[in-house]
């Protein structure tokens, strides 16, 4: 059990949120001045390219296609969130490192998202991941820095919780 000492140490884990915003702003900024709405750079022919999409619902376009309340509830959704994550690392333990990164990279991932929701009204996507074969193209939904962060975060949660679950056993 850790020791009460070690409490509040989370929150030195709060530079890879910065640097998650940072890359995620800058990444975005980049591909809105190199692309159109829509144009498409391909990368990796038949799998990648790089393209500029808005995405005014949450992911994959949920509520995507509703009149403009959802920016303002997505965006309520993330400052929410963003506080808990804050206080859950604030009370994070030291020797729970693989708990803080995973809220870190969360929290990194929900702010870069909520600047555009605030600022642009949509959250800017530019990675577009597909799978081609012959005329017939498969696409995931573009998505962004901060997405990639959020899911990764999300994922070593989950492994957390697993990895947890065992260490009690």
């Amino acid at each position: 059990m850790p020791d009460k000492g070690s409490a509040g140490s989370g929150l030195k884990w709060l530079w890879l949120s910065a640097v998650i915003i940072i890359l995620d702003l800058a990444t975005k900024a980049a591909a809105s001045q190199a692309f159109k709405l829509y144009e498409k750079m391909p990368l990796i022919p038949g799998w990648f390219n790089l393209t500029l999409a808005h995405n005014n619902g949450a992911a994959f376009s949920f509520l995507a296609s509703e009149s403009g309340w959802q920016r303002w509830f997505f965006a309520l959704v993330a400052i929410i969130i963003s506080s808990i994550i804050i206080f859950w690392l604030k009370k994070t333990p030291s020797n729970e490192r693989w708990l803080a990164i995973a809220l870190a990279l969360i929290l990194g991932g929900a702010l870069g998202n909520l600047w555009d929701r605030l600022t642009l009204g949509y959250v800017v996507d530019f990675l577009d991941f597909y799978y081609q074969s012959g005329a017939r193209e498969l696409h995931w939904p573009a998505f962004n820095i901060a997405d990639s962060a959020i899911s990764i975060g999300a994922v070593m949660m989950v492994i957390d919780a697993f990895r947890n679950k065992s260490a009690e056993r």
